[in-house]
C-alpha cells in the first residue's frame, strides 16, 4: 500500500458511520452482512448507507456481491491488513520487535460461502 492509498482508506474511515459500518463488517466475518442487516444495524437511512458503503468501496475497504434481490458486504481484510502494515512498518524502528508475529487479521473460515469473491 502507498501513501495516496493510505490516505484514501483514512479518510474513508474519518467518519462516525463509516468507521461504524466497516468495523461491523469486520466483527462479520468473511461471511459479510447483507446490506439490510448493516443497516438495521447502524440505524442509517438506505440512501445514507449507500452514500457510505460507495466511499468505503471507492477505497477498496469493502466488496459486495449479489445475492437475489439483496446485496452482502464484506470487509477486504487484506486491504485493511496492508493499511495496518503500512502505519506500523516503521514501529520500533522497523525492527518488529513491538509487534506479535501474527499482527495481521485472520477472520475464521465461513461456514457457508455461496457466491462468494475472495
Amino acid at each position: 500500500m502507498d501513501t495516496a492509498q493510505t490516505l484514501e482508506a483514512l479518510r474513508a474511515l474519518a467518519h462516525e458511520s463509516r468507521l461504524g459500518a466497516f468495523r461491523a463488517l469486520v466483527e462479520a466475518g468473511p461471511d459479510g452482512l447483507a446490506v439490510g442487516a448493516l443497516r438495521g444495524r447502524l440505524g442509517l437511512p438506505p440512501a445514507t448507507l449507500s452514500a457510505h458503503l460507495n466511499v468505503l468501496r471507492a477505497a477498496g475497504l469493502v466488496t459486495d456481491v449479489r445475492e437475489g434481490r439483496s446485496i452482502r458486504v464484506r470487509a477486504d481484510y487484506a486491504r485493511m491488513d496492508a493499511l495496518i502494515a503500512f502505519l506500523t512498518e516503521n514501529c520500533c524502528a522497523g525492527s518488529g520487535a513491538c509487534l506479535p508475529a501474527s499482527a495481521s487479521c485472520k477472520p475464521k473460515a465461513s461456514k457457508s460461502r455461496k457466491g462468494a469473491r475472495a
